[in-house]
């Protein structure tokens, strides 16, 4: 072994020795319980950031772990490769999206390689390349035919100066980011799936999803939002139809005061053409185009209505009441329509105070603290009904059913399960998507194109003109057609699909990602499926996982996958945090990098003052956040590798947080990965170089009285790191423990490095071991220092080591000794004593004797295995 540790020429080394040997390659016959092990695909930006490489870091140390313990691992990557940065560039630069796009994979895909990720490469996938996106086509050919992918008219952001549709994330504080004008909204038909015949499944099935973390199942709920209440009809003066009202709290309904249609509720228009409304209606309805969803529902909208000129009858009791448009009600919750009961609502109170309105209590809280008729604020909580006829005296939840019983019985409205999960709007004016499958003619309607001439491509002769709309309605090559099923002249849709699809399925594909005749081989896809661990962050924990789940589900019914659900257990990691520097000049932010500065740090590594490198001037210590663009404080993985080594920033990764929480960047941590590693090929050189050290035999060399303890200490370190890894890794996930475990087995090992006193079999024994579980999150320079230490086939082929429990039995242990909580000292005591020994042994030690003289005990607490804390005053 060469002196010094050099991480370029090793990782080099090994990396070039993988792909020669197509070490990563998954055989599907291999030997060994099939385990699918999945990191969520990146987006190929051009760049890895140290979220991907926290992110894959984490999935390799559990494949490389999976692997020597027997287990057949398929591990793909893949790219996420059709979005909106590839078509800006286009019309940007002038660079076609599938040139910019695949030029960023191979980049990426290299920086991947650099970091030693245990990929299956032969498998790689990219949802831009035709033998993929032919298959998302496929499926949503399937989805038309079983009746859940429709088509209908929905509002989209418009720019009105670069006349074209928005993405949400193209629009910035109500403004296009492209030319800074107010966006509005324009109404255009769009395609659809309806996962919402899914909800009740997609909610009810989270129950199965025992290794899913808890908060993501609940996001997940609120998302899908399933609320119990009445569909209730009133009618409207002078108007043939019913306008419908969906509510939790039937038991209010004597206290309804007014009515609120969402501006773009279809009656809107109707109830007030020709009328001295109309006008009014249709300025506040321009106006409300410029607000988003978002805003619109937020708790802090100062609410805005206008009446309409009309009134609705209460069912319950005849009361006529005002109809109102208001900017707090959506088209798309509920029925874009709902009853107003201010006393007993919040949103409903705050309008009803602004605008005049009347506020009738209909729910006694029974308590004399609050006077129902001079209310602050609206009671929203169950109590008595109260000015409700002959239901009064009832209390809430039996007011609800025996209101719902008499609207069922009088033919006003009927028992109901609402959902605030609304069908999935797929529908894209993007060239770089997914072309949609579909196609219109005159006679026969929409019809999906014929599967055997799938994929429908991507044409290249458009113009990218960030104008109008879709650049694929400048392909008259690509919108002209035949009808499949009747031959006519007709035209194809001209949208594309939302990105949401392809990731929707991609693990799928995985299992047979080169099938040329079908979606995947059967018993390919039900050896894999599900995947048994996903890792990928919080972010993703709503929509790309409910997709995913809808997409399985439908899959399944279909009869192409033998699972419901596709994840069986599910790792979120956290977001990577680094610290922020800027300057303020004339009301503008200039953020500057860590790299740009010089720091000053206190004892606990804090920064104390930080000046700019260009001109030496200080700069402002802004938050520690997560790392972003916007803020400038991402750390280029490329310049810490280069500066450490992949091994170093892998280490660091897993080590300074565990996986599901944050992680702060520390240069000084890095650097501290660095020389630990530094410290463990000192320690494996010092074997390889000089193992005919000395060894003392037990009696034979009096400046060594016990060196079988230091044997059996030894033994027990190795033993003790062997287990703790293998649970910290194969239970949990708990890398920086398993770390922490590690770095104590190499201390043991220090401790008898040259004193003769460890036998040259169990130092070179223990040395072994040492690389092995060590290998898992560093292993270019263990499988170096696993070849210099005389093996000849790679680290990964090892089989992982077992530990002896019996080792683990030691006649004494060291029990640490609080006193009011801080650490004091340790005593040296019999293993195994109870609680109550622990506590007699700790308060007659003569050194803590010393420490807590003069002093009453109160109270003495002994753990068993761990410490002792003794409380003083």
């Amino acid at each position: 072994m060469n002196e010094k540790y050099d991480f370029k020429y090793i990782e080099s080394k090994w990396q070039k020795h993988w792909e020669e040997c197509q070490l990563f390659r998954t055989d599907d016959k291999a030997d060994g319980d099939p385990f699918y092990l999945l990191e969520m695909f990146p987006y190929p930006s051009g760049k890895l950031h140290m979220g991907h490489v926290r992110n894959y870091s984490i999935g390799d140390v559990a494949a490389r772990f999976l692997r020597m313990n027997g287990r057949n691992v398929l591990h793909p990557m893949g790219w996420d490769a059709f979005g909106l940065p590839a078509e800006n560039a286009a019309i940007q630069n002038g660079i076609h999206p599938d040139i910019w796009t695949r030029e960023h994979i191979e980049e990426m895909r290299v920086q991947l390689k650099r970091l030693g990720i245990s990929y299956d490469w032969d498998r790689e996938v990219g949802t831009c390349l035709p033998d993929f996106y032919k298959w998302t086509q496929w499926i949503f050919v399937q989805f038309f035919k079983a009746g859940l992918a429709y088509k209908k008219k929905n509002p989209v952001n418009w720019c009105p100066s670069c006349e074209t549709v928005l993405a949400n994330e193209q629009v910035v504080d109500g403004q296009c980011e492209r030319c800074g004008t107010v966006v509005g909204k324009k109404n255009l038909d769009q395609w659809y799936l309806a996962i919402t015949k899914y909800a009740e499944r997609l909610l009810s099935d989270l129950e199965k999803l025992e290794g899913w973390p808890t908060n993501v199942k609940t996001m997940q709920q609120n998302w899908i939002g399933k609320s119990t209440g009445a569909d209730v009809d009133f009618s409207i003066e002078g108007f043939p139809e019913k306008l419908r009202i969906f509510t939790t709290r039937p038991d209010t309904l004597f206290g309804v005061t007014y009515m609120v249609l969402s501006p773009e509720h279809p009656y809107v228009l109707p109830l007030t053409e020709g009328t001295e409304y109309e006008d009014e209606v249709k300025g506040f309805l321009n106006k409300l185009q410029y607000l988003s969803d978002i805003d619109r529902t937020s708790l802090t909208l100062e609410k805005e209505g206008l009446f309409i000129g009309r009134y609705a009858v209460n069912p319950m009791n005849g009361a006529r009441v005002p109809v109102y448009i208001a900017n707090y009600v959506l088209m798309d919750y509920g029925t874009g329509a709902i009853m107003a009961v201010p006393a007993h609502d919040t949103r409903d109170f705050e309008f009803a105070v602004k605008y005049g309105l009347d506020i009738i209590p209909v729910i006694d809280p029974g308590s004399d603290e609050i006077d129902l008729y001079d209310l602050k604020e609206a009671f929203v909580a169950d109590g008595v009904m109260i000015n409700s006829g002959s239901f009064n005296g009832l209390n809430s939840n039996d007011g609800i059913k025996a209101v719902i019983d008499y609207l069922e019985e009088h033919g006003h409205g009927t028992g109901a399960v609402n959902y605030r999960l609304r069908d999935w709007l797929i529908s894209r004016q993007r060239y770089w998507g997914t072309p949609i499958p579909m196609i219109y003619c005159e006679k026969c309607g929409w019809v999906p194109e014929a599967e055997e001439n799938l994929p429908v491509l991507l044409p290249t002769d458009v113009v990218f003109l960030g104008k109008g709309e879709s650049p694929l309605t400048t392909s008259e090559t690509f919108r002209n057609t035949a009808c499949p099923l009747c031959g006519a002249p007709a035209q194809r849709e001209v949208d594309t699909m939302d990105t949401f699809l392809d990731s929707s399925w991609y693990f799928l594909r995985y299992t047979d990602a080169h099938n040329e005749k079908n979606i995947f081989d059967e018993e390919k896809v039900n050896k894999w499926m599900p995947v048994d661990q996903y890792i990928g962050g919080v972010e993703h924990a709503i929509l790309h996982l409910l997709y995913a789940r809808f997409f399985t589900k439908f899959l399944y019914d279909s009869g192409y996958v033998r699972c419901e659900e596709p994840f069986t257990r599910l790792l979120t990691q956290g977001m990577v945090l680094a610290e922020t520097f800027y300057r303020e000049e004339d009301g503008k932010i200039t953020w500057y990098n860590f790299t740009d500065v010089d720091l000053n740090r206190d004892d606990q590594g804090r920064v104390t003052k930080a000046v700019l490198k260009a001109d030496g001037n200080p700069v402002t210590i802004g938050k520690i956040e997560k790392m972003s663009k916007s803020k400038n404080n991402g750390i280029d993985p490329a310049l810490s590798i280069g500066k450490y080594g992949a091994d170093t920033l892998r280490l660091f990764t897993l080590f300074a947080s565990p996986p599901e929480k944050e992680l702060e960047w520390s240069d000084a941590a890095q650097e501290g990965s660095f020389r630990f590693i530094n410290r463990v090929w000192r320690l494996v050189r010092s074997v390889v170089e000089d193992e005919g050290t000395a060894y003392a035999e037990p009696g034979k060399n009096s400046a060594l009285t016990d060196t079988g303890g230091d044997e059996k200490e030894l033994v027990f370190a190795m033993n003790a790191a062997i287990k703790k890894v293998s649970s910290d890794i194969g239970d949990r996930y708990n890398f920086n423990t398993a770390i922490s475990a590690v770095m104590e087995f190499v201390n043991a090992l220090y401790k008898v490095q040259g004193t003769g006193a460890v036998s040259p079999a169990l130092t070179r024994e223990a040395c072994e071991k040492l690389v092995l579980i060590m290998s898992p999150f560093t292993p270019h320079v263990c499988e170096e220092m696993w070849e210099a230490l005389g093996h000849d086939r790679s680290i990964l082929c090892e089989r992982w080591p077992a530990y002896d429990e019996g080792s683990l039995l030691r006649e004494t242990e060291e029990i640490a000794v609080q006193i009011n909580g801080k650490l004091k000292g340790k005593i040296t005591v019999a293993s195994g004593l109870s609680s109550e020994e622990l506590a007699g042994a700790a308060v007659n030690n003569e050194e803590i004797i010393t420490i807590i003289k003069g002093q009453n005990i109160v109270k003495v607490i002994g753990v068993p295995g761990r410490l002792v804390n003794i409380v003083v005053k």
